[in-house]
């Protein structure tokens, strides 16, 4: 247990609490399961809670929602025009989402779903399928000019499309290493100066005397962190919402 304490890697174990093997096919259910089942609960709860009044004048809790439905409305209205409100509900799940999962990685042993790579990669798809798909059934082919900017000399058209077709490409994977990476890099630094305060409070009065630097910086880095937690999930779906803008409208 000790080491566990010191080891930041430690806090991204996937572990079973469920074994279920179903055909050669392990569908155990993890702590990573349960944190994304807790995540949708708490963010579905919360909202319903503070909603369910719908008091004409506001308290703070239902001020709070009323205030995300606002910014992320605005937000998509901002990036893809009215016409992108049909995306509301999927951008605001994806947001509250994002933004739950942050936020309950930061309670001591909670577990952290947004610091593993196939979780924002699957988000990461998921918008990016949004895109493709919802492209092709308004536009057919039309969606093909997305990779074809105006204006281009028809002797760098190609050049130009191969580029633009990579760029696409690379769009989940972008999106999904900036979210991984900040919440993996942000949990890792926690817990290593965490350690030092652990470690230098065991060495007697001299230790804990050492250890008030590393805790400053670890109730430091928890504001950073909270502050990281939501703009990472600012960042991702005002992505999401410039992503959706080029399905409703593929022409440069």
């Amino acid at each position: 247990m000790a080491a566990d304490k010191v080891d930041p890697i430690h806090q991204f174990h996937i572990n079973k609490l469920i074994p279920i093997e179903i055909g050669g096919y392990d569908l155990s259910f993890t702590n990573s399961a349960l944190f994304m089942v807790a995540t949708v609960v708490v963010a579905a709860a919360f909202l319903f809670l503070t909603t369910s009044s719908r008091s004409l004048v506001p308290g703070r809790l239902q001020s709070i929602s009323e205030m995300a439905y606002e910014f992320v409305g605005n937000m998509l209205r901002d990036a893809a025009g009215t016409q992108g409100m049909k995306f509301f509900p999927f951008v605001f799940s994806l947001f509250m989402f994002v933004l739950v999962a942050n936020l309950l990685g930061l309670f001591p042993y909670f577990f952290t779903v947004t610091s593993h790579i196939i979780v924002t990669f699957g988000l990461a798809a998921l918008v990016i399928g949004t895109v493709v798909v919802y492209g092709f059934m308004k536009h057919g082919l039309g969606f093909l000019k997305l990779f074809v900017p105006h204006g281009v000399p028809v002797f760098l058209l190609p050049l130009v499309v191969l580029i633009e077709v990579i760029s696409f490409v690379s769009r989940p994977v972008s999106l999904s290493v900036r979210l991984f990476a900040n919440m993996l890099a942000g949990h890792i630094t926690l817990k290593v100066f965490s350690g030092f305060v652990v470690s230098l409070s065991a060495l007697g009065a001299v230790g804990v005397a050492g250890s008030v630097l590393p805790l400053a910086m670890a109730v430091a880095l928890t504001a950073l962190e909270l502050l990281v937690a939501f703009l990472q999930a600012y960042v991702f779906a005002v992505l999401t919402c410039m992503y959706l803008n080029d399905a409703l409208h593929p022409g440069h």
